[in-house]
């Protein structure tokens, strides 16, 4: 079927066509004006994803702030919502909704778990782009509509502020208890080291190390001194000896002329043996004065001789003296190495204690921050979701929707009227133009007549067309 056969179908089967779709828009109008009417109200909260974005990953911060939307939006069609709203409300004790669960539940079960089944059936939450979450509810009611949309906005905002606040109850409950065992670890070590530091005397561990180290280190000085003085003492000793064993004088020795007494009596020496050739030019070698200046200076060689010999003779006792000094610098020495090597053990067991000190004491210090932080969430009133704007009470139904369905009514029942015409011209055997008479019954044409209009003059000139009949037509 073209165009041309469709539209001739349609105009010789019009009436056909008007009362399907007129029969349509009529069924639609009644069921639409049958149908109850439903209300539909709208609030709105807007949620602060501030804190949560800067929480996220630099790099995707608009997904998971949408993932942070939609998260919101799953806890507000929540059942623990919808059951906070049943309780809010106290729809439960509504008379027409206790009927209504007998007549559909047959009282079987819970009216609140009806009613949050039947609520969240009805409700409604688009979340945008944006921050903003819109709540839709619906029912026969207006005002009962607005009253359950602000309804489940009020109890979204109360169920995310006691999402945010119960771990922190938990938790500042769980911190408050451990603190109790953390006070308790830190007092403990603080008795430990105290008592530590009461049995060995200790005021200041650094202090008492540092006296002991200086000591020890001028005890190895000492010991090095002499150590070197005794070996200093025994060079000199060798030498004299070296000396003595030649048939040499002690005078000899640069140690020995460098001492003080020995230059004043050998000054001595030289004045008297001065003095005495003075005194043999003037009094010759038999004068009493001549004997006595000999005799003083005999004296004075035999007390250099004397003191000499002692010096030399000093220089081994100097030595063992120095060996019996050496001894005891290196025993105390070695005393203040093991006082050393014990006050290191001790400081060590110091260092341990006063460690175990410090990390009770950072932890009771961390333990306290997290107790303060939690008390103070704990007792927040507020959440990242608020209110934006509640619902009012619809004035118009949002359905029926008379003009929509008249619309969608129109559409359908052209379509009906178009299915029904080419229906019955699919069934009709009729035959409405030139094309269709060649084509389907193959009559030639024998001519065309003009429909005559009364009042309407004749064209001039008309004309028949005759044609032979074909011999099948007989």
């Amino acid at each position: 079927m073209n165009a041309s056969l469709f539209f001739a179908a349609l105009r010789a089967r019009i009436g056909v066509f008007g009362l399907v779709l007129a029969a349509t828009l009529l069924a639609t109008l009644l069921l639409s004006l049958l149908l109850p009417r439903t209300y539909r109200a709208t609030a709105s909260v807007v949620v602060d994803t501030e804190q949560e974005q800067s929480l996220n990953n630099a790099l995707a911060p608009a997904r998971d702030r949408i993932s942070y939307i939609q998260t919101q939006a799953d806890i507000l069609a929540s059942e623990r919502v919808a059951r906070k709203v049943v309780h809010d409300l106290r729809l439960a004790e509504d008379p027409a909704a206790r009927a209504a669960f007998d007549a559909q539940a047959g009282g079987r079960g819970r009216i609140e778990d009806w009613l949050v089944t039947n609520l969240l059936q009805k409700l409604e939450v688009d979340s945008t782009q944006s921050n903003v979450i819109r709540i839709s509810f619906s029912s026969r009611n207006a005002r009962t509509a607005a009253a359950t949309a602000n309804g489940f906005a009020q109890a979204f905002v109360a169920t995310v502020l006691d999402l945010r606040v119960e771990p922190m109850r938990s938790a500042a409950t769980w911190f408050d208890e451990q603190l109790k065992t953390l006070r308790a670890n830190l007092a403990e070590a603080q008795r430990k080291l105290a008592d530590y530091h009461r049995q060995h005397g200790i005021v200041s561990a650094d202090e008492r190390y540092d006296v002991e180290y200086t000591r020890m280190g001028e005890l190895s000085s000492q010991l090095a001194r002499t150590q070197d003085q005794r070996l200093d003492l025994r060079a000199r000793a060798q030498q004299a000896r070296e000396v003595l064993a030649r048939g040499g004088s002690p005078e000899q020795l640069s140690d020995v002329q460098a001492t003080p007494q020995v230059q004043a009596l050998q000054t001595e020496i030289l004045q008297g043996e001065a003095k005495l050739r003075e005194l043999a030019s003037q009094y010759g070698v038999n004068h009493p004065t001549y004997q006595r200046q000999l005799a003083e200076n005999r004296g004075r060689r035999a007390a250099l001789y004397r003191l000499t010999r002692s010096i030399v003779a000093g220089y081994d006792n100097a030595g063992r003296q120095s060996r019996l000094h050496e001894d005891e610098l290196a025993s105390a020495l070695e005393t203040q190495r093991a006082h050393l090597l014990g006050l290191k053990e001790g400081r060590n067991e110091l260092e341990v204690l006063m460690r175990n000190v410090e990390a009770a004491q950072k932890t009771y210090e961390a333990a306290s921050q997290r107790f303060v932080v939690s008390q103070v969430e704990s007792r927040a009133n507020r959440a990242n979701v608020a209110m934006l704007s509640a619902a009012a009470v619809p004035r118009v139904p949002h359905s029926p929707k008379v003009g929509l369905n008249m619309a969608l009514a129109l559409v359908v029942g052209t379509a009906l009227g178009i299915g029904a015409v080419v229906f019955l011209e699919l069934n009709d055997r009729r035959i409405r133009s030139l094309v269709e008479l060649d084509r389907d019954v193959g009559v030639p044409l024998l001519g065309i007549i003009h429909a005559w209009h009364p009042g309407v003059p004749r064209l001039p000139g008309a004309r028949r067309a005759i044609a032979g009949l074909l011999p099948r037509i007989g």
